[in-house]
């Protein structure tokens, strides 16, 4: 992956005002714009499932003020935006090769857009900053915070701030007992009662959501290309608890949450940006700075087999819960849907919108597969209809993170924007065919 930081966002409200009159609306702070008018037009507020059903946009971004509609705001970011391409042109080819899957599928819809979540992007190319362990519980990053948002209680708070020093509550072997100053996170997960930072110098931090500070953190290198990529956390076949870091000194490491004693640590001859670990425990996906997917041992990291097709880098991969099929997300702006038995050509290839593939997750009962591009779109594809339907869900902004709860009920957008930031709430349609008889 590139060693660079955020840079170059599109910001909603710099758009907006460069597409208003400039005799209504400038720069508030070049005086071009009377304060009030600009206060107005940045002024955001949370938006529920019934204000949006009158109308409001889910964003509270106020179309009406502006000299643009959102229809034509929306070609406008189509045409404009710039998908990040590895290989040039990777992109274009994939356009002129395939075709998009019809939308119109409708299997979660909008619930709640909170405005006093702000989610955050530390790298450009890496989206999983946003975990839920329940339908209420949401964790994200914010800065340098790792966040904790309940949708029940409507209670934002703090879990740790990474601004300043922070070291481990417990001594264990290989642990870093001076810990870290000014870790800047570059990637997050959260399982159950387990939380796994990574820092964009190879920090590694543990911590148990129900206990103070931090219960383990070590840097993983000290290679100059340090950035830890991708974290997963998950059951082991022993019963215990492991986490495995994607690192771009080209390197996947595997810990256990007792001990956390280093159990494997597994090299390639390319930065990898994204591993999962099949639900059997067996195989491991490995994605990075390469056209082809490794499917390797998880005992030996040895390569068991590839998968070919991509035109460009990947960033994200998944499982289905049944062990036979994976997914892989691509810089080609496609992802890919493979089955381990054939690996000839992909079950699916699914186009997105605007650009790369930044994050994939599949539901726990593998009904759906969710598909998050950097920016504006989320796409939830039906995996019993073998991908062939799809819900889009459209809005404007970066996208820090996607997550589906364990129950599959929730579905939580980060939206990183300098003004319409924000953590969008979906909840899972049901049809409740019994109550026709009361009508």
């Amino acid at each position: 992956m590139s060693y660079q930081q955020v840079e170059g966002f599109d910001y909603m409200a710099e758009d907006f005002f460069d597409d208003m009159d400039e005799d209504s609306c400038g720069s508030a702070a070049d005086g071009d714009v009377d304060a009030d008018e600009y206060d107005m037009l940045t002024k955001v507020t949370d938006t529920s499932a019934a204000q949006a059903r009158k109308g409001k946009d889910i964003q509270g971004i106020p179309w009406e003020r502006l000299n643009i509609t959102r229809e034509s705001y929306r070609l406008t970011r189509l045409e404009q935006y710039k998908n990040y391409e590895n290989i040039p042109s990777s992109g274009e080819t994939v356009d002129k090769e395939y075709k998009q899957i019809e939308k119109g599928g409708n299997y979660y819809e909008f619930f709640h857009n909170t405005r006093s979540v702000k989610p955050t992007i530390l790298h450009f190319q890496l989206r999983n900053l946003v975990w839920t362990t329940s339908k209420h519980d949401v964790y994200l990053m914010s800065n340098y915070s790792v966040m904790h948002w309940s949708s029940s209680s409507c209670n934002l708070s703090e879990v740790l701030n990474f601004a300043g020093h922070v070291a481990p509550t417990e001594k264990h072997p290989g642990s870093l007992l001076e810990g870290f100053t000014e870790t800047q996170i570059s990637t997050l997960a959260v399982k159950d009662n387990f939380m796994v930072a990574g820092g964009f110098q190879g920090e590694l931090a543990f911590k148990h959501l129900d206990r103070k500070g931090i219960t383990f953190c070590t840097r993983t290198t000290y290679d100059d290309n340090a950035i830890t990529n991708a974290i997963e956390i998950y059951d082991s076949l022993s019963g215990g608890i492991n986490f495995m870091a994607s690192n771009n000194d080209c390197s996947m490491r595997e810990y256990d949450t007792e001990r956390f004693q280093l159990l494997n640590h597994f090299q390639f001859p390319w930065p990898v940006n994204h591993t999962s670990i099949s639900p059997d425990r067996r195989l491991i996906t490995v994605v990075g700075d390469h056209l082809d997917a490794l499917l390797v041992d998880s005992q030996n990291g040895k390569t068991v087999a590839t998968a070919v097709g991509h035109r460009d880098y990947s960033f994200a991969s998944a499982w289905h819960p049944d062990g036979r099929v994976f997914a892989t997300g691509n810089q080609d702006k496609t992802c890919r849907v493979w089955d381990i038995r054939n690996l000839a050509m992909p079950v699916a290839t699914l186009k997105g919108n605007l650009g790369a593939v930044r994050s994939i997750r599949f539901s726990s009962n593998g009904q759906f597969m969710i598909v998050a591009e950097p920016a504006d779109f989320v796409h939830v594809y039906n995996a019993k209809s073998n991908y062939t339907e799809r819900q889009e869900m459209d809005f404007f902004g970066e996208i820090s993170g996607v997550s589906v709860s364990p129950d599959d009920e929730c579905l939580y957008i980060g939206i990183w924007d300098r003004t319409y930031a924000s953590l969008l709430q979906y909840n899972k349609r049901h049809s409740y065919g019994y109550l026709d008889s009361y009508l």
